[in-house]
């Protein structure tokens, strides 16, 4: 049934590892090292990363990352492995200061949303003016079908700082860790980071509870939420990402 589905890049939905990667072990850090300021994090930062690691019993560096946020919860998880095989296990979850727009994906420019559904890192910024950024890339293959055509928005980060027209604001401390993790994990191979972002925390009830009443007042976003709930049951039995189809109505199709 592929004539069913838009044809895209889904590789951003499962893990590459080294061996894939275009970038040496070491190239890409030191690209980035090039920046005096991410040299200057990097040092004063690294240590405390890799002991937390340590203390988690996780490799470092991680050959892969999988970052989730949860709008509701106001919360983002970051999960890594040591190798393909073994399962994805959490290393931190760092509080979302500030959020604009409400339950519901992006669908045009200027509307303040935070996109909702399936992305990967696209852009390491080391000179955001919210002091460091990763941006998604919104849109993918979904919301261009299903955003507005002229003006679907674009430049989406997760960022330092605490602002936020539609982007995902961690601060400043949290954003270099991530930042410093995210470029150790694609200097070891991992071409693609996933970020998924849901509105709520499925099994958590009290936002359970909070998308059930939203979805009776916007009922129109109850097949969309569903089709993300399906990606997160199966990451959270398995504990493995699962591959996501889009169709050409721009659902998506967890495989």
């Amino acid at each position: 049934m592929k004539h069913l589905f838009v044809k895209i890049p889904l590789i951003f939905l499962s893990v590459l590892f080294a061996g894939a990667t275009a970038f040496s072990q070491n190239s890409f850090v030191d690209y980035q090292k090039g920046s005096g300021k991410i040299s200057g994090i990097f040092s004063s930062m690294e240590d405390s990363i890799i002991k937390q690691f340590e203390e988690k019993k996780l490799i470092w560096p991680p050959q892969a990352m999988y970052i989730r946020s949860f709008k509701y919860d106001r919360q983002l998880e970051v999960w890594v492995k040591g190798n393909a095989k073994e399962p994805f296990k959490l290393f931190k979850t760092y509080k979302i200061c500030m959020q604009s727009g409400s339950m519901g994906p992006k669908r045009m420019q200027g509307d303040y949303q935070v996109p909702e559904g399936f992305y990967y890192i696209n852009e390491f910024n080391p000179n955001s003016n919210y002091h460091l950024a990763l941006g998604l890339n919104y849109p993918n293959a979904s919301d261009k079908i299903l955003s507005d055509s002229l003006r679907p928005g674009n430049a989406i980060y997760i960022h330092g700082n605490c602002v936020s027209t539609g982007c995902i604001p961690i601060s400043d401390v949290p954003i270099e860790e991530l930042y410093i993790i995210a470029t150790r994990v694609k200097a070891s191979g991992q071409d693609f980071i996933p970020v998924h972002v849901f509105p709520v925390k499925y099994n958590v009830k009290k936002s359970a509870e909070y998308l059930a009443q939203t979805l009776q007042t916007r009922p129109a976003l109850t097949d969309f939420t569903a089709q993300l709930k399906e990606a997160f049951n199966f990451f959270e039995e398995k504990k493995q990402l699962p591959v996501i189809l889009v169709n050409k109505k721009g659902e998506y199709v967890v495989d």
